[in-house]
């Protein structure tokens, strides 16, 4: 097993390739890059970056790369399937609550923020010319990729390490794992604690697919003297009210992963759950604010407590 850790859209990184290959390690080398690449092209937060771009040409057509393009397509997925619950264009709202710049820079700057005047226009309202891969956001509408650009390139470099064996990549809590059918093997995923920090609720055991968590225990700040954190409920624009503290998903792949986490945790654990079931190959695990877990019927087949009592091997195995 090789691996490389890096940092690529505000988080730590790290990519594995289950091989000792010459080839593998080139591979993993070139991770990093890709991540620079892609940023380059989806972050909100680089003035010059491609999506900033297309924000500050709203009201005109804008002919965007196919990168742009496939992760916007998947963003306009998400919000269809969610009934707009998770969509792309919550970057308003995400300023309003301070989120408004990198968040290793949200706590250590209060600068106040000009918002402009309000936009009425969603994300039905993007006019696109897929013949031209052109989009026209309506004027004063600016989109945030976010958390399904990060799913999308966890998914992409796995897919790519894949054809040097099993992969593992994880964007900062969205992981995606790609190996063969004839592989056999399953990488360890912790679920992570969100009140004893460095330690797991559990392990899940993944051979292909994907795993994200939502929650508000990692991504908070103050701002105008009240707590915010960065899951924005678009029924409310604001960070959404929930019982949830955390919500981790598995599902075919991570960018449905984090969709999916993302929805359960604005539904709140009830409608969330009833949600998550309702979903063909997704399973999920919530930790409530007063710290009861919920889970899934679909949780156990893929966690290490479900099957450690049959395993020869009764121990934990090492997750990331």
């Amino acid at each position: 097993m090789q691996q490389i850790d890096f940092r690529a859209m505000g988080c730590q990184m790290m990519a594995a390739v289950d091989s000792e290959s010459a080839e593998a390690r080139h591979a993993l080398d070139s991770v990093p890059i890709w991540f620079e690449e892609w940023e380059q092209v989806l972050s909100r937060f680089r003035a010059n970056s491609e999506l900033s771009q297309a924000n500050r040409n709203s009201g005109n057509w804008v002919t965007v790369s196919q990168t742009l393009w496939d992760v916007f397509q998947l963003g306009r997925i998400a919000a269809e399937k969610s009934d707009g619950l998770v969509n792309p264009t919550m970057l308003q709202a995400l300023e309003a609550a301070g989120y408004d710049r990198s968040f290793e820079l949200v706590q250590t700057s209060f600068a106040t923020i000009s918002l402009g005047r309000s936009v009425t226009a969603d994300w039905r309202d993007i006019a696109i010319d897929a013949e031209k891969r052109a989009v026209k956001l309506p004027p004063g509408l600016r989109m945030d990729l976010g958390g399904v650009a990060k799913g999308w390139a966890a998914d992409e470099a796995a897919r790519r390490l894949a054809e040097f064996g099993p992969a593992l990549v994880d964007a900062g809590g969205d992981v995606a794992v790609c190996s063969s059918d004839t592989a056999n093997t399953r990488f360890p995923i912790g679920v992570a604690s969100p009140v004893q920090p460095n330690e797991n609720i559990d392990v899940v055991m993944i051979a292909n697919g994907g795993v994200a968590t939502s929650g508000r225990d990692y991504r908070h700040w103050i701002h105008n003297g009240k707590k915010q954190h960065h899951i924005i409920d678009p029924r409310t624009s604001r960070p959404a009210v929930t019982d949830i503290m955390t919500a981790t998903v598995i599902a075919p792949n991570a960018r449905e992963a984090e969709v999916a986490a993302k929805v359960a945790y604005i539904l709140g654990s009830s409608a969330g759950l009833a949600w998550i079931e309702s979903q063909d190959g997704v399973a999920a695990m919530l930790v409530l604010e007063n710290n009861d877990i919920m889970c899934s019927s679909r949780f156990m087949q893929h966690s290490w407590q479900a099957t450690a009592a049959e395993s020869s091997h009764p121990q934990p195995p090492i997750a990331p």
